[in-house]
């Protein structure tokens, strides 16, 4: 018989040379180890473990092992694993295990002739099958190597288990790639059949594919029913219109205010951060306005908001309660995205174009210029043309000359934009 050379210390491969030697006399291992049994006995050997003497552990009382079984992410697959081995192990001779990613034995079900065999070695449910605890077996090395495995006989470094031969193969989660367990079966040399890994690898794959429909089912559940309370909650409620762009009278909701109050009201809501009573008095006017006058022309702001039921003010700094609709701003936003149709529509002239407070000012000719700077870079010929039109860029000679560049060769309009730019010129000299 040729001696394999082993790697390792003397002592190892002494070892190794005698359990080797007890098998072949056995009948059923082959001179030569495969290299699965003979790195798994090496890890038993290293592990000191006692190949005539040691036991699975089982080290959970029966309610603790029965409530972690009940939630072991392979519970809710059990019907499955029984459709496609435990009935047919029933009538074939074989005992089916499903273990944790542990080696703990979950379930041991199949031939009762075969379990109660099984018994007499502990293959139980709730017993510690790992490579650590009995040495090599197929559910054990399954999981140290994280591949399927074929065990038989006297391959089992344990020697208690010499008659027996077993097949095993890993589970994992489909979604993360973590195991989760391990699925064995177990009996005479149809265990270890080219058939039985097909039909172990085969329940793995169904396992796991339930496992990913399951999870898949729980996300859409999950989804459903977010969406129903969503569907319930009541609705955000819009935020209140502030109009201020154009002649028309400023106005909150249905409210028309004073000068005073719609400047006070946009420059809030331009500065939602809010303002204090110093900064918001120097942006109301340029003369010095004491910050005592500034506070009471709040208190009647909003005795006047509470009355309608609009947005109430807060103080320390100013600012409002709750989000508003500032045309202005919205116009603004729309420029930002580069939706410059929209924003033309929604500029209906400037911002409170009859007050001098420097804040509203400020406000007025930088919203006015973001737009005039879109339209004449942006422009399609349509809408410059329009804005061209509005009564505070009748004198803009830069607008109708871009108006002029833009508009096609055979444009009826070209007549009437050359004639407006020599009546600008000439009213220039």
């Amino acid at each position: 018989m040729p001696v394999p050379q082993y790697p390792q210390s003397s002592m190892l491969r002494d070892r190794l040379l005698h359990l080797q030697e007890d098998a072949i006399a056995a009948g059923s291992v082959s001179p030569v180890l495969r290299p699965v049994v003979r790195e798994s006995w090496e890890r038993a050997i290293r592990g000191a473990i006692d190949p005539d003497r040691a036991l699975p552990r089982v080290d959970l009382d029966e309610d603790a092992f029965r409530d972690y079984r009940a939630a072991h992410a392979l519970a809710p697959v059990m019907p499955v694993i029984r459709r496609l081995l435990v009935e047919g192990a029933d009538e074939s001779g074989l005992v089916v295990a499903i273990g944790d990613a542990h080696g703990r034995l979950l379930w041991v079900e199949g031939d009762a002739g075969l379990r109660r065999r099984a018994e007499d070695m502990l293959f139980v449910a709730g017993a510690d099958w790992s490579e650590a605890s009995v040495g090599t077996s197929a559910p054990g090395t399954a999981l140290a190597l994280d591949r399927a495995v074929q065990i038989r006989g006297a391959e089992h470094y344990n020697r208690i288990v010499h008659p027996w031969s077993c097949t095993a193969a890993p589970v994992h989660d489909p979604a993360t790639g973590e195991m989760l367990g391990v699925i064995d079966i177990t009996g005479t040399d149809l265990a270890v059949a080219p058939h039985a890994l097909s039909l172990v690898s085969a329940t793995v794959a169904a396992v796991e594919a339930e496992l990913r429909i399951a999870r898949l089912e729980s996300a859409v559940k999950s989804t459903l029913r977010r969406s129903r309370v969503r569907a319930v909650a009541p609705p955000k409620p819009l935020p209140t219109p502030l109009t201020v762009l154009g002649e028309q009278r400023p106005r909150i909701g249905a409210t028309e205010l004073s000068p005073r109050h719609a400047e006070i009201l946009t420059l809030l809501a331009w500065h939602p951060r809010g303002l204090g009573a110093e900064r918001l008095a120097a942006l109301l006017s340029e003369r010095d306005v004491s910050p005592v006058t500034v506070r009471a022309e709040l208190v009647r702001l909003r005795r006047v908001l509470e009355a309608v039921g609009e947005p109430p003010l807060e103080s320390r700094p100013y600012r409002l309660a709750r989000e508003v609709d500032l045309d202005a701003s919205a116009v603004a936003a729309l420029l930002a995205r580069g939706s410059l149709r929209r924003a033309a529509e929604r500029y209906t002239g400037p911002v409170l174009p009859a007050s001098t407070a420097p804040g509203i000012v400020e406000i007025r000719e930088e919203l006015a210029s973001r737009l005039r700077e879109s339209m004449l870079s942006d422009a399609a010929p349509d809408l410059l043309a329009a804005y061209a039109d509005r009564d505070e860029n009748r004198q803009d000679a830069d607008v109708w000359r871009a108006l002029l560049g833009v508009l096609p060769p055979r444009s009826p309009r070209r007549a009437s934009v050359v004639a407006h730019l020599e009546r600008l010129e000439a009213a220039q000299r």
